[in-house]
């Protein structure tokens, strides 16, 4: 386990930065999990730490030690990839303990490592299987199967889980993060997934362009975002904007209000409107409203609740819950 320090990192493409002066404290046996859109720079911080991108600016500590010049290798991390990476001819023993066997560990060192690491995945029995045999979900955890027999002092995972299907998603998040959790060991994972940060991070740290917009407990991003990208990067359904007369009256340039904090009936004080369309999902109902003053707002409401498209409602914003921000973009 270690401690990682990302202060005042940059990182450029020839005249093209692509990271602007990055930092972020992840503290021993932390989860904290990179967010943003395509292109935000996520997975090339994340190759930095691991040593795969040279960087251009800044410094790079782990558990205290500055590794800016360290090869991939001796920076004791293991990185868990996207595609798997895993080694088609070799069955599944072979490929957890591949990285071991290059380093010239004793045969039986190796075997008792693979052993462990295929009891914790449940893998014992598909040791002497080709990743062929395997499905996705079982190539995953011989991937991780192999970060884990090397003892690593960080786990660098990027995009994981992007290949499976979306049932799959569910399990093996709550599995890694069950996992992470038992071995206690340092992990930044990146994800376009917000839903998939929130459920399985200590922290997130939200990038945007290059710079890193916010980072924090999910639940403080969530309630408490500092600016309009992160209040519509984090939630699902995104938080619903509202500019013009409404938000002047509030104080703001732009006022916010996400679909759960939006009560929804057919009759009282709050803003008019017609209904667009209606999903009900069975536990909740998601109603798209058109408002005159405020434009198409979600709400989020009890999965029974009686409306169709064409009726006529009042959605009222609870109090407490209208977030303001100013001609910045920054939280009020």
């Amino acid at each position: 386990m270690a401690t990682v320090e990302i202060k005042n990192l940059r990182k450029a493409y020839g005249a093209l930065e692509v990271l602007h002066d990055i930092s972020i404290e992840i503290a021993d046996g932390e989860f904290v999990a990179l967010v943003g859109p395509s292109g935000c720079g996520k997975s090339t911080l994340l190759r930095s730490v691991a040593g795969l991108e040279t960087i251009n600016g800044g410094e790079l500590r782990i558990d205290g030690k500055v590794v800016n010049d360290l090869a991939p290798k001796d920076r004791d991390i293991a990185m868990v990839f996207q595609n798997y990476a895993l080694y088609p001819h070799m069955n599944v023993a072979a490929n957890m303990g591949f990285a071991l066997r290059l380093s010239g560990r004793p045969k039986a060192e190796i075997q008792e490592r693979v052993g462990k690491a295929a009891g914790i995945l449940d893998l014992t029995r598909q040791l002497d299987r080709k990743p062929v045999a395997l499905s996705g979900g079982q190539r995953q955890r011989v991937a991780m199967g192999r970060a884990i027999v090397r003892d690593p002092k960080v786990f660098l995972f990027d995009e994981p889980l992007s290949n499976l299907d979306a049932k799959l998603r569910v399990q093996m998040r709550a599995e890694i993060r069950e996992l992470q959790q038992r071995l206690g060991t340092t992990t930044i994972y990146v994800t376009h997934d917000q839903t998939e940060a929130m459920t399985m991070a200590d922290k997130i740290a939200v990038l945007n362009g290059g710079t890193l917009e916010q980072i924090g407990a999910p639940l403080d991003l969530y309630r408490s975002p500092a600016n309009l990208f992160v209040a519509g990067f984090i939630g699902s359904p995104q938080m619903n904007f509202i500019t013009g007369d409404l938000a002047e009256k509030a104080g703001a340039t732009t006022i916010g209000v996400r679909p759960e904090h939006l009560a929804v009936s057919h009759e009282g004080d709050g803003w008019r409107g017609r209904v667009i369309s209606a999903e009900h999902l069975g536990s909740d109902t998601f109603i798209h409203v058109e408002i005159a003053e405020a434009g198409r707002l979600t709400a989020r409401t009890i999965g029974d609740m009686p409306v169709a498209a064409g009726d006529d409602v009042v959605l009222t914003p609870i109090d407490g819950h209208l977030h303001r921000f100013g001609a910045n973009g920054k939280a009020l």
